[in-house]
């Protein structure tokens, strides 16, 4: 299998680990007992991994969809 190269800004990339940190936030406090009051952790847990999962599609669509052209710098 060939493999892609794709191109992004600082700004994409940045988009992509910050929401993949706040999925990883989320799913942490699903599993550990950092936060006593169960509800509140619970209730953030959940909305981080949602945050997350929703800004997946705009990363994906960018990375699995149709190239884009990119403007070469000139001399």
């Amino acid at each position: 299998m060939q493999s892609r190269i794709v191109s992004s800004t600082l700004p994409e990339f940045f988009f992509a680990v910050v929401t993949r940190g706040i999925g990883g936030i989320g799913a942490g406090l699903l599993v550990s007992e950092f936060i006593e009051d169960e509800r509140v952790r619970r209730g953030l847990g959940w909305s981080l991994l949602a945050i997350a999962a929703a800004t997946t599609v705009p990363i994906a669509m960018r990375v699995f969809g149709p190239p884009r052209r990119v403007p070469l710098l000139a001399d």
